[in-house]
């Protein structure tokens, strides 16, 4: 009932950046915090960057100063600027929103299928 559809990965030399986009899709009222998950071969899931909806963010160290997140609420839409990116954020990219689909059901945690992040030159 709801989808969360990411795009935007591929390969990149390190230095480089990348856009992610993640729309979500189906029966939705309300979308309070989404994010941005990864993980890389043999590692744990790990939430890179949240924002809340009324626009506060929150980032893992690793990335401050290089990634940012935003959203558009008119198109239930979050996106992630990689800018400056190193091999090691190689990893596949996950986006999450917690969402109401009813006035008589609670917020849920959503995730996408993932789309795949390689840094190497």
């Amino acid at each position: 009932q709801v989808q969360l559809v990411e795009s935007g990965g591929g390969l990149v030399q390190p230095g480089g950046s990348l856009r992610l986009s993640c729309a979500a899709s189906g029966i939705i009222l309300s979308i309070n915090t989404m994010g941005w998950g990864r993980q890389a071969p043999g590692k744990e899931r790990e939430l890179v960057a949240t924002i809340a909806s009324g626009g506060n963010t929150n980032y893992v160290d690793s990335v401050k100063g290089r990634f940012t997140i935003s959203r558009d609420n008119a198109k239930n839409t979050v996106y992630l600027q990689m800018n400056s990116l190193k091999p090691e954020d190689t990893a596949v990219y996950y986006c999450n929103a917690d969402i109401q689909q009813t006035v008589w059901r609670r917020y849920q945690q959503h995730w996408g299928q993932g789309t795949q992040v390689t840094v190497s030159s």
